[in-house]
């Protein structure tokens, strides 16, 4: 029997070329197709997939939050994060967050398929061009351990999901829809992250989530935001 897979992009022609590489395998089947992130979830929670593609710069709730909400209500499912980019922050984003591969999306046919036959098996699988790369940033040694202290490291995984969201602007109710979560829930997470990051308004949030590397939006889009 086929492993299922759910493809979740916001772009279409995305999905329709995975499908079409898809297609001609007696492997995999493609159960269906989601372009957000809460989307993917409440697909997970009803059909069960076995394998979620999941691009990692989906709008709103991006890749990495996506699968760690997606593992949260759905632990079974074998995630692999699709990217554009190899840099550092994304891979170790996406391995932290539980998916179970990394491939980028300039990969071969034949990439995209070993990396769904390793994640199927239960392995593990990077991009050559991911794994080569880290490879070599650790025999020069830029990747040893160091401590680090991060006015952010008190935060919750939950709140930082908050907070990034918050940066880019937007509200508690649209916050509540994108993470299904109820609107004074959210309204509690801001004002406990206030607290913790001693701020008083969403400007403050933002230049400190800009200044961890959270969120790249300009603050400028969301001095006005305080709702």
């Amino acid at each position: 029997m086929p492993s299922q897979v759910l493809l979740v992009d916001d772009h279409k022609i995305m999905r329709d070329g995975i499908k079409a590489i898809l297609k001609h395998s007696d492997e995999f089947k493609v159960c269906g197709e989601a372009e957000s992130g809460p989307e993917a979830v409440q697909f997970c929670k009803k059909k069960r997939p076995d394998i979620v593609l999941m691009d990692i710069g989906l709008p709103g709730l991006n890749g990495v939050e996506t699968t760690t909400e997606l593992l949260r209500h759905c632990p079974e499912a074998k995630v692999i994060i699709l990217s554009m980019y190899d840099d550092e922050n994304s891979v170790v984003g996406a391995i932290r967050s539980g998916a179970r591969a990394f491939v980028l999306k300039k990969a071969s046919d034949n990439d995209l398929l070993d990396a769904l036959r390793t994640v199927a098996k239960g392995g593990s699988y990077l991009s050559p061009q991911v794994s080569d790369r880290l490879l070599h940033r650790i025999q020069r040694g830029d990747l040893e351990s160091k401590p680090t202290a991060s006015a952010l490291d008190g935060l919750s995984p939950r709140e930082l999901q908050v907070l990034r969201l918050v940066a880019e602007g937007k509200t508690s109710k649209e916050i509540a829809v994108m993470l299904d979560l109820g609107l004074q829930t959210v309204r509690s997470y801001r004002k406990t992250m206030m607290k913790k990051l001693n701020v008083n308004n969403v400007a403050g949030l933002t230049q400190l989530a800009l200044a961890a590397g959270i969120t790249r939006f300009p603050i400028a889009q969301v001095l006005g935001n305080s709702e």
